[in-house]
């Protein structure tokens, strides 16, 4: 979440959305997002639904996996990334300016 921060002006730039999601309350979301300095939205999956719907829930864990979606305006899915990987956002990053670039 914190390098989705760092990176929050290059996103903007490009006319993307950064939301984060997770399986936590709206109070547990809101107060992560002030302990961690987040400004864009944290939404809650409060019982997983999108988390189920996505396929990203993990029974043995009874969570969600780590991931980044970068979701075009049609409602499809050009880049993901998964776990460890999603840590670093450089590959969505990437891809948002080079869909502008391709616009």
């Amino acid at each position: 979440m914190k390098n989705f921060q760092q990176n929050l002006q290059k996103l903007e730039a490009t006319d993307t959305q950064v939301l984060g999601v997770s399986m936590d309350s709206p109070f547990a979301n809101k107060a992560f997002a002030d302990q961690i300095g987040v400004a864009f939205p944290l939404l809650s999956d409060w019982g997983g639904e999108i988390t189920h719907k996505y396929g990203v829930y993990v029974e043995k864990y009874k969570a969600a996996r780590r991931i980044n979606f970068l979701i075009g305006k049609d409602g499809k899915i050009l880049e993901e990334q998964l776990d460890d990987s999603a840590i670093d956002p450089t590959k969505i990053v990437d891809a948002c300016q080079r869909q502008r670039v391709n616009r």
